[in-house]
């Protein structure tokens, strides 16, 4: 049979939210610091395809 779940107290809620923005703010600034190493071409943790010009010129 399904039982209510027990409350959360505030302070134990603002905590857990706290962490979790925390998370998603680190992430995001990693996210940021990455795609501006990328445009600059400094990137060392980040490989992708490099596009060769003389495959553009065939088509």
């Amino acid at each position: 049979m399904a039982v209510p779940k027990k409350k959360r107290s505030k302070s134990k809620r603002n905590m857990h939210r706290a962490v979790w923005k925390k998370k998603a703010e680190l992430q995001a600034q990693r996210a940021l610091s990455l795609g501006k190493s990328v445009l600059t071409n400094r990137s060392n943790s980040f490989e992708y395809p490099q596009d060769d010009e003389d495959e553009d010129d065939e088509e």
